[in-house]
């Protein structure tokens, strides 16, 4: 299993207060016909922070039912507690996930030493591929490239969701490494110079409404057609900058609801977008041709 190319952090969608399984597995067949390359159930953009356990359970064995083994499921499993990460990762493993995405421990801050052992005990535990997830504007704390390097020592440690923004980070990564990891973009706007560098693709929240397009990107630079890549690049920017209007998941979701695949529901603490914003969204998906 190679984790390369448009991977999309696909949103959870809810109807009455329940996960809606339709509407999810709609999503899932669409996005293979569209040439997604892989498919990240319960990441940040799916709501997990949300979800209860026999949900999250639920939708990775759903996930990993309708994809069927045609492209990765990469399952989220992280925690903020050791324990609780590798039990929702041993659960994923025995659902059938083909890899599991770890964000990095949030809120409690551990020290680069905690963060290896983190992964290092939960590498211990699992015989799944592992991603490492590194969100600092979500988690306070930044999975150094030092620590990157030590990490990618262990055997079924194979790459990382790069989500600082940061390239310079990036780039003393895949200095360091080699080709011992992976390097995936956790931004979409940084998909394409990530790629430049030597990144393999995306875990990407644009995908979610314009999943070939994001996909071609990718394809375009793996065939050598830079031009392409670039251009796709730039025509996919007013989307990307337009997903994060308000904080992630929100105007994903209700740009899938405004394209009629989703209905428009979140959990608090998440709510409905403000009506100008909801406008500016709109405009956004009519100049793309998305609404």
């Amino acid at each position: 299993m190679e984790l390369k190319g448009s991977i999309v952090a696909i949103v959870t969608p809810f109807k009455n207060g329940k996960v809606d399984e339709k509407a999810l597995g709609d999503l899932i067949e669409w996005h293979i016909r569209e040439g997604t390359h892989g498919i990240v159930p319960c990441g940040t953009t799916g709501e997990s922070a949300t979800l209860d356990y026999e949900e999250h359970y639920r939708v990775i064995k759903f996930t990993v039912e309708v994809v069927r083994r045609r492209i990765p499921v990469i399952a989220g499993t992280g925690a903020n507690s050791t324990d609780e990460t590798i039990m929702i990762t041993k659960r994923a493993e025995k659902d059938g996930a083909d890899a599991a995405l770890l964000v990095a421990p949030y809120y409690n801050k551990p020290t680069q030493e905690g963060l290896y052992r983190h992964y290092k005990k939960v590498a211990e535990s699992t015989g799944l591929p592992l991603v490492l997830y590194n969100v600092p504007g979500r988690t306070a704390v930044n999975i150094l490239p030092s620590t990157v390097a030590r990490l990618a020592e262990i055997k079924n440690i194979v790459a990382i969701k790069e989500a600082t923004g940061d390239m310079k980070q990036v780039s003393e990564i895949i200095r360091l490494c080699g080709e011992r990891i992976t390097v995936i973009s956790g931004d979409d706007f940084t998909t394409f110079p990530l790629l430049c560098l030597g990144g393999k693709g995306v875990i990407s929240v644009t995908a979610n409404i314009a999943p070939k397009d994001v996909a071609d990107m990718c394809n375009a630079w793996f065939k050598g057609d830079i031009a392409d890549a670039r251009r796709l690049h730039y025509k996919l920017e007013p989307l990307n900058q337009a997903m994060f209007i308000e904080t992630n998941p929100i105007p994903v979701k209700t740009a899938l609801a405004m394209m009629g695949k989703i209905a428009e529901e979140f959990r608090l603490p998440l709510c409905e977008m403000a009506e100008a914003n909801k406008e500016k969204l709109k405009k956004v998906l009519k100049d793309y041709g998305l609404a």
